[in-house]
């Protein structure tokens, strides 16, 4: 058995005050003078070293604030009051919600995993991965000492084609055949977002956290340059055209083609220049992506990845998530009895550490996570980079050393939480998860069963 895989994380302080939910408003007119004010019982001492961060014009009460409600409660004359910060109700969008954002950031601080309060307040389901539920049977008996203890738990995935079976020769002897197999400890790949205010500094500082990691980290054939040779190994080029494979990285050992024209003949030279790297073709979420799938598996194709959108939903039907399109490509490929011939990849809106494992569970063998590294970065999601305006708060300006040490605190809070879900669906290796959907309960799936036989109610029908 492998040494156990275990993500050190330590506490990397933020650059800017954060936005926070709700701030204290409090009124002095109208104040009784009581002889013992109630901003004096403050159990956190928040009023006692209140100031303001003149760069933001931010007060530090509202973010030493633990939200108790005493000075609210307590005030006599009710001059006290919680409001709503209209700038953090503001953030991101329907996707990247508040709350998501605001629960990266403490991911990201200390790398531990976020604990809300007692009970659960959302809503019983929702759009996309909120539609499934995990099974938590086995955590009615659980294991003495937690997910580190002595129960292995492997997150440990592998990338490229299994043979489909072995082959001997007359002397009993295994023959070799031209599967090619890289592990990775855990089932997320780091991958350069969309947009954001990236610098030099930025990539190098995710490089750095992949290298760390044990993971590959996607960068675009533009942003190559911009990474040192060393992390070569942990790099994962995506090319969209055939003539910038010249510039293929030192070591590195898979990459990614996201076009079509010249495929096979982009294939074969990147074979006949190195025949160890694993080559993995990138197909949007559109209409025809679980045929397209298939057809690239006869191919010979052992890597797909399949990417939605930034918010997780089809580029041409939003209403579409991508749990659908894993489990369309997967139930494709086991109905053509070629499943374990290729590696399916997903990426485009994976906000949560849950979703990496409703993705496995769906079909998946790994995701690929892109907006999360970058609002680890304190980024809010604001977009304001896409208008050519500045970033609030200047991510470009980071050291890599602070970038990377942010990465792996919220990697290894997902990682914590992976284990967690396994543990509890009594799982111990995260190939085993997938596609294991007994292990889940899906809400469409549930309310068609249960509702759609119980029929219509007829007007002026009496009821014996």
């Amino acid at each position: 058995m492998p040494s156990k895989y275990v993500i050190h994380t330590e506490t990397v302080l933020r650059r800017f005050q954060p936005l926070i939910q709700s701030g204290i408003i409090a009124w002095e007119e109208g104040c009784l003078k009581c002889p013992v004010c109630v901003k004096k019982k403050c159990v956190y001492s928040v009023y006692d070293h209140r100031g303001l961060n003149a760069r933001q014009m931010v007060e530090s009460i509202d973010n030493e604030c633990m939200n108790c409600l005493r000075c609210v409660q307590g005030c006599p004359n009710e001059l006290i009051h919680k409001s709503i910060n209209p700038e953090f109700a503001a953030m991101g969008d329907e996707h990247w919600t508040p709350n998501i954002i605001a629960s990266l950031w403490a991911q990201s601080d200390s790398g531990k995993i976020p604990v809300s309060g007692a009970g659960y307040p959302g809503p019983f389901s929702g759009p996309g991965f909120d539609a499934i539920w995990t099974d938590m049977s086995e955590i009615v008996r659980p294991t003495r000492d937690g997910i580190h203890g002595r129960e292995y738990i492997s997150t440990a995935v592998d990338l490229g084609r299994t043979p489909a079976h072995l082959v001997f020769d007359a002397e009993s002897g295994l023959l070799e055949d031209d599967s090619l197999l890289m592990n990775i400890p855990l089932p997320i790949i780091l991958k350069v977002p969309a947009f954001g205010a990236i610098s030099e500094k930025t990539l190098v500082g995710w490089a750095e956290a992949a290298k760390r990691l044990g993971t590959l980290f996607t960068v675009p054939e533009d942003m190559l340059k911009a990474i040192p040779a060393d992390y070569g190994r942990w790099l994962f080029p995506s090319f969209s055209t055939a003539s910038a494979l010249e510039g293929l990285p030192d070591g590195c050992r898979m990459v990614e083609l996201a076009f079509e024209d010249g495929l096979s003949e982009a294939i074969k030279r990147i074979k006949d220049f190195d025949p160890s790297i694993l080559v993995s073709k990138k197909i949007p979420m559109v209409e025809g992506m679980a045929d397209r799938a298939e057809s690239l598996v006869a191919s010979g194709v052992s890597i797909i990845h399949l990417e939605a959108d930034f918010q997780g939903r089809r580029h041409d039907d939003p209403g579409t998530f991508l749990k659908d399109g894993i489990r369309s490509i997967h139930l494709k490929l086991v109905d053509a009895g070629t499943r374990d011939n290729v590696t399916l990849l997903a990426s485009g809106g994976i906000s949560m550490a849950e979703h990496v494992a409703k993705s496995i569970i769906c079909g998946s063998d790994g995701v690929l996570v892109d907006f999360p590294m970058l609002i680890a970065l304190e980024c809010r999601m604001c977009r304001r980079c896409e208008k050519g305006l500045s970033c609030p708060v200047d991510i470009q300006d980071a050291s890599a050393e602070w970038t990377a040490g942010r990465v792996i605190n919220l990697v290894g809070a997902w990682h914590n939480q992976l284990l967690e879900v396994m543990g509890a669906m009594g799982i111990r290796d995260a190939r085993r998860l997938r596609g294991e959907v007994g292990r889940a309960m899906f809400f469409d799936q549930l309310d068609r069963e249960t509702f759609e036989n119980m029929g219509a109610v007829v007007e002026e029908c009496e009821l014996e």
